[in-house]
């Protein structure tokens, strides 16, 4: 063991392995709340379980971490099975929602609590702790109690408790839900540079799409137990699996569509006496479907000219408007249907009014035909 623990030494103690998730259901009564789920998760990747409340997600974490136990299927660190292990010997790290601090103790203790609960010699305690809260930022506060910190200083503590007994896996339920708009930001940007410089391999829950989005590697997006779709936060975004990923990342509009065949190819038409679109290359042979598009897709004039180059044409009328600073958020009736427009703003640019006739084009190979 290295007896020089200062932030680098403790970084490189730790190593990063990978988890993998096969075939897990669980249920509570009858109550299935995970429904087959496999998952890889590479070593040393910022990970995260995105959904709404109720889809499985803290469970799954919990159940990584050994506090929950599935009726099927295994969860393996670095290879090595673990299902049957009690979290103690699973050599994960967990900081929970609500960060779990003894209110009694100080910051220095809370750190040290779980290396005292591992025996380890009382010199080692000390230097290792020093190393875990220099890394965080709060050497300086290690004789204060939680209530004489901030969120973000308690959010910090419980990073430093959990890295500081060299975990292969950290686990975050959730551990920013408490702070305000300001600092979450703030600290997201902290967790995912201590993530990288620790290279610990991290799994991340939250319900805020945003939050995945800027930190992780990957999410894996999930709803009534089930992963829906797992990829890159941009692959998730721009070719979502079915229209629950894509109204769950972003601003989607979907429009009802059927697939025919007018003389010219397989075309989607939408709405009544609406212009119909080209079906994309990525649609399959269903014979209706949902066509998904997001706002900055289309353009929005009021005139009445050619369409862009790889356009197709809409026509509709503006019902009402939103400005956004950055962008003019239209919506825009189409054949009876709502669209929503977000149009560059420039100073001095013109804004077109509500109930005035406009054409849309829309990039036609953005737009994805999609079931539910």
């Amino acid at each position: 063991m290295n007896h020089q623990f200062s932030p680098a030494a403790l970084a490189a103690q730790i190593q990063s392995v990978g988890v993998d998730i096969e075939g897990v259901n669980l249920s509570y009564g009858s109550n299935h709340v995970l429904k087959d789920v496999n998952l890889a998760i590479k070593p040393g990747e910022f990970f995260a379980f995105l959904g709404p409340s109720g889809c499985g997600k803290t469970t799954l974490l919990r159940l990584i971490a050994g506090f929950n136990t599935a009726q099927r299927g295994e969860v393996r660190i670095g290879g090595r099975d673990i299902s049957v292990l009690p979290p103690h010997r699973r050599d994960v790290g967990m900081v929970f929602q609500s960060y779990a601090l003894w209110p009694h103790m100080t910051v220095r203790r809370n750190v040290a609590f779980g290396l005292e609960e591992r025996r380890v010699p009382r010199a080692e305690i000390e230097r290792r702790v020093d190393a875990a809260l220099d890394l965080v930022g709060l050497r300086h506060l290690a004789d204060r109690r939680p209530s004489q910190l901030s969120g973000g200083q308690q959010q910090r503590v419980a990073l430093a408790r959990t890295i500081v007994i060299e975990p292969k896996v950290l686990l975050l339920d959730e551990p920013l839900s408490n702070l305000d708009a300001k600092l979450r930001v703030q600290m997201r940007q902290e967790l995912l540079s201590l993530q990288r410089k620790l290279g610990l391999t991290t799994i991340f829950v939250t319900h805020d799409q945003e939050e995945a989005n800027t930190i992780c590697d990957r999410i894996a997006v999930m709803e009534d137990g089930k992963v829906q779709q797992v990829g890159t936060p941009q692959d998730l975004y721009d070719h979502p699996a079915n229209l629950f990923v894509a109204g769950f990342l972003g601003t989607a509009n979907v429009l009802d569509g059927a697939v025919r065949d007018d003389g010219a190819g397989r075309r989607v038409f939408v709405g009544s006496g609406v212009t119909p679109v080209a079906l994309p290359p990525s649609a399959g042979a269903d014979a209706a479907g949902k066509l998904m598009f997001r706002p900055q897709n289309l353009i929005i004039r009021p005139d009445g000219g050619p369409p862009a180059p790889g356009h197709a044409r809409l026509t509709g009328t503006i019902r009402h408007r939103e400005f956004l600073g950055a962008s003019i958020r239209y919506a825009v009736d189409v054949g009876g249907q709502l669209v929503q427009v977000d149009a560059p703003h420039q100073a001095g640019d013109a804004l077109l009014a509500p109930d005035a006739p406009i054409v849309l084009d829309l990039a036609a190979d953005k737009a994805r035909l999609l079931r539910p």
